[in-house]
């Protein structure tokens, strides 16, 4: 998947005592962001033909030669505006680590985000920096010059949604999108930090932005102490309900994705703590191993592609409900509240709980728990296909149409979400059936 790379102990020792002083190592910033409020608007890079396209390129930024890659998606309008994500690599990493996905190749790409972009309409614009010593210790504040520079460069050869900049990174990767956030919390709406910790300064590091932290409990490099005092920058500049999240134990070999309350609208802070794999972006349940078929990629995206739509502030929060099955009056349930992969979803008497309020994503997710799925099991396509929850992951089985009638209905399968055999007592297992009409495939918003 990648290389597993360890920060030096000396390095480590340096850049903890750093951390833990609270000092930004960004003091003295060169340069400012490419403008101080980012409304969307149309780059000066809209309605032209492209100045760039994919591959290797140098910037001239703070009398430093420096370069990127660039990934440009197919089928590229310019008359249209593209999300524009950065993928920051870890120390010894390099840009070609992140662009080309490694070992695991394109499905790694971008830590997995460029699949499940190309897989959602070919929207997003991949950018994938170079460090200086391949890493991003960012003296004097010159990477986020660099960052600066790039981000003119991007917006004068390409049309990029301004309101739709994103960073993520892994270990000094995530050091480097953290101090982004800090200081410019205006340019970018929403970072994934990646098993971080504060190597990179924060300049600034008061206004709100969008957050998503992972880190693993058995994190021997960065331990995960240092991602959840990044995290709690964000909850409280965010007005997040401050709490201790949930996070697996030791030896269970899962993961749990927990979003705050009360946080600011627009400006949503959840935290994704996996035990297994150490210091690694990629972590799979159920073992001490890594790679492509990560449940992390999909949580990203899904955090990522929840601000679709652009404005000149944060979009309002979607819509949370719940679904009301029609002939039976009662709403679709997560059993017992579980939060496990694969439990298959019922009817219920409605009472309220978190476990019964679905979120529609611009994606065409229903979301529960704020970082699980409405899931066809084993994309399945066939009536009687079980639905369940799990790890939002992008893929087809998790995308729904809620149409006018009240039925809701799988993309991939174009089946009917059901109360299985018209039953209406609690308990009802829900699965996809051939659309028929029916009261029990009906469903309103509460």
């Amino acid at each position: 998947m990648k290389a597993k790379i360890l920060l030096i102990p000396a390095m480590v020792a340096a850049l903890v005592v750093l951390a833990l002083g609270g000092t930004a190592l960004a003091g003295g910033v060169r340069g400012t962001p490419p403008s101080a409020v980012r409304p969307a608007a149309a780059t000066a890079g809209c309605g032209k033909a492209p100045t760039l396209a994919s591959g290797t390129h140098t910037i001239q930024s703070g009398g430093q030669n420096r370069s990127y890659i660039l990934r440009v998606p197919a089928g590229y309008d310019s008359n249209h505006p593209y999300r524009l994500v950065f993928g920051f690599h870890w120390n010894g990493g390099t840009a070609n680590d992140v662009d080309s996905g490694g070992t695991d190749g394109y499905n790694w790409s971008y830590y997995g985000l460029r699949r499940l972009a190309d897989g959602d309409g070919n929207t997003t614009i991949f950018v994938a920096p170079q460090g200086i010593n391949n890493g991003w210790a960012n003296s004097g504040g010159q990477d986020l010059t660099f960052v600066d520079d790039l981000l003119r460069q991007l917006e004068g050869g390409l049309c990029v949604d301004t309101s739709q900049v994103f960073s993520s990174g892994f270990s000094y990767g995530g050091a480097m999108t953290y101090a982004l956030a800090c200081a410019r919390p205006t340019v970018f709406r929403a970072v994934a930090v990646y098993s971080g910790a504060n190597l990179s300064g924060c300049s600034g590091g008061t206004q709100p932005v969008a957050y998503i932290g992972l880190h693993g409990i058995r994190d021997n490099v960065l331990p995960i102490a240092s991602g959840r005092a990044l995290r709690d920058t964000f909850v409280r500049n965010n007005g997040c309900t401050a709490q201790n999240p949930p996070e697996p134990a030791n030896g269970s070999l899962t993961h749990i994705v927990t979003a705050y309350s009360g946080c600011r609208t627009g400006y949503p802070v959840v935290w994704a703590a996996f035990d297994g794999a150490g210091h690694d972006p990629g972590p799979i349940d159920g073992c001490t191993c890594d790679g492509w078929r990560t449940w992390t990629s999909g949580v990203v995206w899904s955090f990522f592609t929840q601000f679709a739509g652009g404005g000149s502030s944060p979009p309002p929060p979607p819509s949370t409900s719940a679904l009301v099955n029609t002939a039976s009056g009662r709403c679709l349930d997560v059993p017992n509240a579980s939060q496990a992969n694969g439990t298959q979803v019922e009817l219920w008497d409605c009472n309220g709980g978190t476990n019964q309020q679905w979120t529609p994503t611009s994606a065409r997710q229903l979301q529960v728990y704020g970082g699980k799925c409405l899931d066809a099991s084993g994309a399945g396509t066939s009536p009687g296909t079980k639905v369940i929850i799990w790890d939002c992951n992008g893929q087809a089985n998790q995308q729904w149409t809620v149409n006018a009638d009240g039925t809701v209905v799988g993309a991939q399968s174009g089946l009917c979400l059901d109360a299985n055999g018209a039953g209406t007592a609690n308990g009802t297992l829900i699965v996809l059936w051939t659309c028929n009409g029916g009261g029990d495939q009906k469903w309103t918003r509460r």
